[in-house]
């Protein structure tokens, strides 16, 4: 039982999700007792058991999907008896509860400029982990970004091809220019961001959107990306476009928590 909370602890301190699948009844003959516990890890691997076979198999593809949506479920198995010589087949029922143990919530800013640094405010605010990205140390730096946890210095691309981006990400690109705009949105277009959003108008969007689809982006991911980005609340000055940003990010995650 202590392996599972642990492997459960250090994926979480990885930024990454996981699913807690829990016997909570068990009616006539099953293979574990109420209480059993098995942890599954988003690419199908698992750290204990509830009682193996056809309906350890379901629940694991049960406890990837939950990951992918972030919502519980309970689900129920009914194991049949089957013909004598088969072994390992129980007759009884089980309700398993599949709980997902969400990763701390990251916001990445690409862009230290005044929209990013109130950004880093409201995200530290929100209890967000705060990252910021920008090749000018004038502008990255610690004075000016107290409540981010990481400060990024370098060429973004290379940067943000190194950095872990995972489904607990949030990508806000706000840098200084359309070019530069665009090359930290293909760099992490195909990432499994939760939620990604670019700065512009409509018509710097399609003149980006053009640029990538001639590149070989395929639709459907630029169809992902939040441009022009937040809720339209009429926000004009740096602090109301970082609450109409961080308002569409909480919108959207409760749309898939």
């Amino acid at each position: 039982m202590i392996d599972v909370f642990e492997g459960a602890l250090k994926t979480l301190k990885a930024g990454e999700s996981v699913a807690l699948a829990t016997i909570v009844r068990s009616h006539g003959s099953t293979p574990r007792a109420v209480g059993a516990k098995m942890l599954v890890f988003p690419d199908g691997r698992i750290l204990g058991s509830i009682g193996g076979g056809a309906m350890e198999k379901q629940v694991i593809e049960e406890a990837k999907e939950a990951i992918r949506n972030g919502l519980p479920k309970m689900v129920q198995f009914k194991l049949k008896e089957v013909a004598l010589g088969h072994l390992g087949v129980c007759g009884g029922e089980n309700d398993i509860f599949i709980d997902v143990i969400a990763g701390k919530k990251q916001l990445i800013i690409v862009g230290a400029g005044h929209l990013g640094r109130q950004l880093s405010k409201l995200g530290a605010f929100l209890g967000m982990d705060v990252v910021v990205f920008d090749d000018r140390s004038e502008y990255a730096n610690e004075e000016r970004f107290p409540d981010a946890r990481e400060i990024i210095v370098g060429d973004v691309k290379k940067e943000l091809e190194k950095f872990p981006i995972h489904a607990w990400s949030h990508v806000v690109i706000v840098t200084r220019g359309h070019e530069l705009d665009g090359v930290a949105l293909e760099t992490v277009i195909r990432s499994q961001a939760r939620y990604l959003g670019m700065i512009g108008s409509r018509t710097k969007k399609a003149k980006i959107y053009a640029e990538l689809l001639e590149k070989g982006i395929e639709r459907e991911l630029l169809d992902r990306v939040h441009a022009p980005i937040g809720l339209d609340i009429g926000a004009e000055t740096p602090e109301e476009i970082a609450i109409a940003i961080m308002a569409e990010i909480i919108s959207v995650g409760r749309e898939k928590i």
